[in-house]
């Protein structure tokens, strides 16, 4: 069997052991490891392939019949080509949610506490102690509401519980609740879910139903005190309606990993706004992932083997 492994941004190149261990999950074997060009050339023959995957890739590919992604969001392999193939698609969701859960706390917790604004005024954050102090809060007795229930909501609801809060989530299937969300919401209930919401913790993948979810309705429908957080996918967000219920006041704040049409200019309207702070996309990373999914892969591919079914399985007709 063929294993073409791309590395990439979330899968440094495999270690030794690394490569025993896929070995061991399928003896007969042959691992190929290679980017750009060469990838291109292992592709033709390559029955499994784990890394990210394009058109030009997918094209070249003759004997292909499954695909683990280094990606726990996998919009990107939604062209139609890829969908309408037998080929199976597996991906590291569900392993996610811990860091991911870690980095929406950290931006919410520069905005609630103010830190972000006290390190842009350096030196000058001593004169302005008063006006840091009288916009700081704490997060207990708020509710959060995770706008998605899997792996990355699941953990963002713990660590709320822990900061004393309160937790509502909302899926657009019928997903089971956990000891911090006794009732999990439907999307017929999105409205009562924003009205109800201090801080929205957006955890879906993105999909045609969740494209620019969050418009200027979502906006006007939200507590005017509430605080968003986007640590998935940017394009649940309509960049326009997001800037503008950040100006005139329609929600509070917002802590951003990730925003529409990125990487966003310097001269980005939202790099100026005082009740915003964003990192670069950079909440996906952790010194356990690339472990975890090469360990999902190995799993994946004993599976695979005995055609048994398969872990963190992607339905690609619905994107998740």
């Amino acid at each position: 069997m063929k294993i073409l492994v791309i590395p990439g941004l979330t899968l440094p190149p495999l270690t030794e052991r690394q490569r025993e261990r896929i070995l061991d999950a399928c003896p007969q074997a042959e691992i190929s490891e290679a980017n750009g060009t060469k990838a291109l050339i292992h592709a033709e023959s390559a029955e499994v392939i784990f890394g990210l995957i394009n058109e030009e890739i997918f094209t070249r590919c003759r004997n292909l019949r499954w695909v683990h992604a280094t990606a726990s969001g996998i919009d990107m392999f939604l062209f139609p080509e890829f969908v309408n193939s037998p080929v199976l698609l597996t991906s590291e969701k569900g392993l996610v949610g811990s860091h991911l859960a870690d980095h929406a706390f950290s931006l919410l917790l520069m905005l609630t506490r103010q830190t972000a604004r006290a390190y842009a005024l350096g030196s000058d954050a001593w004169s302005n102690r008063a006006q840091l102090r009288a916009r700081q809060f704490e997060l207990t007795g708020l509710t959060m509401g995770c706008f998605g229930f899997g792996g990355t909501g699941r953990e963002i609801a713990k660590r709320a519980v822990a900061f004393g809060m309160k937790v509502i989530a909302l899926d657009c299937d019928p997903v089971n609740s956990s000891p911090e969300v006794a009732n999990v919401m439907n999307t017929s209930q999105f409205e009562d879910f924003l009205k109800m919401s201090d801080v929205i913790s957006i955890c879906c993948p993105l999909t045609p139903e969740t494209r620019a979810k969050f418009d200027s309705r979502a906006f006007s429908t939200m507590k005017k005190n509430a605080i968003l957080v986007n640590v998935t996918r940017g394009e649940v967000l309509d960049e326009e309606s997001l800037v503008e219920a950040l100006r005139l006041g329609k929600i509070a704040g917002a802590a951003l990993d990730v925003v529409p049409g990125e990487p966003i200019g310097y001269d980005h309207a939202l790099w100026s706004m005082n009740n915003v702070v964003m990192s670069p996309h950079t909440a996906g990373a952790s010194q356990f992932r690339s472990e975890r999914n090469v360990q999902r892969f190995c799993t994946n591919l004993k599976h695979f083997v005995k055609g048994d079914k398969l872990e963190g399985l992607i339905n690609k007709k619905r994107g998740y």
